[in-house]
């Protein structure tokens, strides 16, 4: 049981050792806020500055943190893109296309990641409003939309939804550029939403509305429309 807990310990540090880059600047803020407080503290005998400062420069580095993340997958499953708590699922303006949207609380990783082997499309930017996250009005909220193609026409396109907090969304992936299962895509800053696209008659889905899942680790679905055993997945036609 010890030895759990060291390892749950090192794997958190080791985490938030390395913020992604889009955090440096806020987490120096934070910083700056930890030695004021002392500098306070020190001249007023006051240690409220401190402990606030040092609440939140933890709390950034936290947040920011981007854990190291190697799961395989195989080629019939299709990965969650971000961690956090299964919002719906269920098809919305298209019935062909299913929907699964995924919460994100402040407490979670804020790294999207690709759900299949693809290329990336031409990305969608939508300026719109800043509703909670976990409203049904999210749906209208600013939000980034990222294709992703993979072979025999699938797709598992990902799209990163801001919240009412901060309000900003970061893409590092470009149009065809090719992905991974479970690369980085982006980051949305503080609490927000992820919603996957899926082909509804291609899918059947694994997870359940509640359930919690990890960007990079997690499988939503599986595709049922895989090639049967006598066929070659590359397309090719089967050799005699």
């Amino acid at each position: 049981m010890f030895e759990d807990f060291l390892s749950s310990l090192a794997f958190f540090f080791k985490g938030i050792s390395t913020p992604v880059k889009e955090g440096h600047l806020i987490i120096a803020y934070a910083g700056v806020g930890v030695v004021v407080g002392l500098l306070v503290a020190m001249l007023l005998r006051s240690w409220i500055v401190f402990w606030l400062g040092l609440i939140a420069f933890g709390f950034c580095l936290y947040f920011f943190r981007d854990p190291m993340r190697y799961a395989p997958f195989a080629p019939d499953e299709i990965a969650s893109p971000a961690d956090g708590h299964v919002l719906s699922i269920k098809t919305e303006n298209d019935p062909e296309v299913l929907v699964v949207r995924i919460f994100l609380s402040i407490m979670d990783v804020h790294i999207q990641r690709a759900t299949i082997n693809g290329k990336i499309g031409e990305q969608a930017y939508h300026h719109g409003t800043f509703a909670f996250a976990n409203a049904g009005q999210a749906a209208d909220n600013e939000r980034n939309f990222i294709p992703i193609t993979g072979e025999n026409g699938r797709y598992a396109h990902v799209e990163q939804i801001t919240g009412a907090i901060a309000r900003r969304i970061v893409s590092w992936v470009k149009k065809d550029q090719p992905v991974r299962i479970g690369a980085k895509l982006g980051l949305i800053y503080f609490g927000s939403q992820v919603a996957v696209y899926l082909p509804a008659r291609s899918v059947r889905v694994l997870v359940h509305e509640g359930q919690p899942v990890q960007g990079g680790i997690s499988t939503i679905a599986l595709w049922t429309d895989s090639p049967k055993p006598d066929e070659v997945a590359c397309g090719e036609p089967a050799k005699p």
